[in-house]
């Protein structure tokens, strides 16, 4: 392990404490720290990865019906606050209100478009799925955000690996199509603790000055 993924882990799996759910823009804390968010469909492993990259079992906890959270999720990490992880409402709502979309959307958007503390935004991809729909229209969003961002597959441990490759192989010939989408890609498991070294670094990365 490199100093510097030596010093990602201590800050990332140090002292992490839930600060605040926002269910509106309004109620989000003060802009005095970077911040990291995560993004991804309802059921792509989103808890479970915040839970395995801060060594937490119940720090960002599932919501049993897609489409329910509609909260800013926030944590705080280090000891003084170093930076601010972000959980996002997960989207994909095949059978949520209309009225429930619309306000994922105002939230989302306006969190992404009008915080200036945003340092980058990782979008979660199930390996088993690849890219959907849904998963291209947040891209678009964050795109038009101009908010740099990585995509992160999950559960690699669930998929073989010849059908991984190939499945890393059609998303990377899409990423390079969307302007805000960081070249470098993640493949996780919260399971096996694939990848959580090097999103824990890229994570530091991001917050350093340069």
């Amino acid at each position: 392990m490199s100093e510097l993924e030596e010093q990602a882990r201590k800050l990332l799996t140090g002292k992490v404490e839930f600060l605040l759910s926002a269910p509106q823009l309004k109620f989000l804390p003060d802009p005095t720290v970077p911040e990291i968010a995560f993004a991804g469909r309802s059921n792509v492993g989103k808890s479970s990865l915040l839970n395995a990259l801060t060594a937490r079992k119940k720090l960002a906890r599932a919501s049993v019906t897609p489409g329910r959270t509609q909260e800013l999720n926030y944590f705080e990490v280090g000891d003084p606050v170093e930076l601010r992880l972000v959980d996002m409402p997960g989207y994909g709502f095949a059978k949520a209100p209309l009225a429930v979309v619309k306000k994922w959307r105002t939230v989302v958007n306006g969190y992404l478009k009008g915080r200036p503390v945003l340092a980058r935004a990782m979008l979660l991809i199930d390996s088993r799925r690849g890219l959907m729909d849904v998963d291209r229209e947040v891209m678009k969003m964050l795109d038009g955000a101009a908010v740099n961002y990585h995509l992160v597959l999950t559960k690699a441990d669930k998929v073989k690996v010849s059908a991984l490759e190939k499945t890393l192989e059609a998303i990377t010939l899409e990423a390079v199509k969307h302007p805000a989408c960081h070249p470098k890609m993640f493949i996780t498991s919260a399971e096996t603790g694939q990848g959580l070294a090097e999103l824990r670094t890229e994570i530091l990365d991001a917050i350093t000055p340069k």
